[in-house]
Formats: structure tokens, sequence, C-alpha cells
């Protein structure tokens, strides 16, 4: 379940934060996750849950907005919403895709204290 190690990771941010903007508390975290990212929402929430606790974002809100995912067509040069990294350019037909967005887990928004 690598969504500890992402909210490990998502607690250092957090705290890297909280140093430089002098807050000391965290009340809501918002993410954006793309459907290419392999992040699984209901896991991500109970890692965030379980890593957050007795930090300062011990029980804060995780709001989880999903994307989709976009690329580029190198062959028409089109942005365009795909579902499997796999699809072809549905504006064209082009196989030569190349990821712009969807495939991450972005921190969007904090609410602090």
């Amino acid at each position: 379940m690598h969504e500890v190690s992402l909210c490990e990771n998502m607690l250092e941010i957090l705290k890297a934060h909280a140093e430089a903007e002098s807050f000391t508390r965290v009340k809501r975290v918002s993410v954006a996750i793309g459907p290419l990212s392999c992040v699984e929402p209901e896991a991500l929430r109970f890692g965030f849950d379980v890593v957050m606790k007795g930090s300062i974002a011990d029980g804060a809100a995780l709001e989880i907005e999903q994307t989709q995912a976009e690329a580029l067509c190198l062959t028409c040069m089109e942005t365009v919403l795909i579902g499997s990294r796999l699809d072809p350019c549905p504006a064209c037909g082009g196989t030569e895709l190349h990821m712009t967005g969807g495939d991450g887990l972005k921190i969007r928004e904090l609410e602090v204290m």
C-alpha cells in the first residue's frame, strides 16, 4: 500500500510549509488525484488518518478531487483527454501521446491555523 508512503511525504511537505509560513495546525488538505496515478482514494484516506495522527494535521479533513488524464498528441499537436496510457488520440488516431496531466497526486489547497 504505497498510499501510506505518499501520506508520509505529504506530512513532510506540510511540516516544511508550517515552518516557512508560521502556522501550527492544518485543518484541511485538498488534493487532486489523476486517474492514471495508481492512487486508490480510499487507501489514501486511510493512510492519511494513520500518518497524520499526533502531527500538525491530526484530525484534518482530506478532500480528494479526481481529475482527468490529458496528453499532448505529437501527431496533431492537440491536448486531448484520455482514459489510459495506451489510448490513441481521440482527435486524429495518432499513437504518439505525451502525458501532460492526470498521472499524479498534487496538494492543491491547505486550510491552516
